[in-house]
């Protein structure tokens, strides 16, 4: 896999609007995709997260909650190392546990299908409606590819993360839309916290499908905040 910095990304400071993530583009603060996605759940989506936090507690939920997040931040590091060559160690045990699972990633979902990457953490955006960071971009298996890491606390069934597809579409037309690409192709690389992998990839008409169903969101983002 190679580096080509065939477009030029923005940098982009993020800040907080009554509690939600936006992205500061020039002029523009515009709404993270995770917080139009948050924002737009549905009431079964609603309801069943309010049902797991009656049963494991408030305060244990939100541990839970936060200690996967730093986990997940610490394998998206060490694998931002993998591929630029910089490396990353964290001794913690938390640490070497996100090691191994970011080693995981990179041999059974990176190595050798990543035909060339336009750059990790690229931050894009659709001017007026939209912003995101997506953890990779390039050619994934000879597709125009936008690509995500993510990290779980058990093995997921497809469709349990339909908001993981939703969001790289969002990514996808944003890039598209900036940078003249044609991408079509999303990849989700997952790896549970016992080293279990697992690969998801959506494309063609099903991937069209995500990108009506973001824009459906959008739509009802900017209706409710009206």
């Amino acid at each position: 896999m190679k580096l080509n910095n065939k477009f030029i990304y923005p940098t982009s400071t993020r800040s907080l609007i009554d509690g939600s993530r936006h992205y500061d583009m020039g002029d523009e603060k515009l709404p993270s995709v995770t917080t139009i996605l948050s924002a737009t759940q549905s009431e079964e989506k609603k309801q069943s997260l309010q049902r797991w936090i009656k049963r494991e507690g408030k305060e244990r939920a939100e541990g839970i909650r936060d200690l996967a997040a730093n986990r997940g931040t610490i394998m998206h590091r060490v694998l931002e190392g993998y591929l630029t060559g910089q490396g990353h160690a964290d001794l913690s045990d938390l640490g070497t546990q996100a090691g191994m699972m970011a080693q995981i990633v990179f041999k059974e979902g990176l190595k050798d299908r990543l035909d060339e990457y336009w750059g990790t953490e690229i931050v894009v955006h659709y001017p007026g409606l939209y912003a995101g960071a997506t953890d990779l971009a390039g050619i994934y298996e000879k597709r125009e590819s936008i690509i995500d890491f993510k990290q779980s606390n058990k093995p997921k069934k497809r469709e349990w993360i339909e908001d993981y597809f939703t969001q790289l579409a969002a990514y996808a037309m944003a890039h598209n839309y900036i940078h003249g690409t044609n991408i079509q192709s999303g990849v989700v690389l997952m790896c549970t916290k016992d080293n279990y992998f697992q690969k998801f990839i959506v494309e063609g008409n099903e991937f069209k499908d995500y990108t009506y169903k973001w824009l459906r969101r959008i739509d009802e983002f900017y209706k409710n905040k009206a």
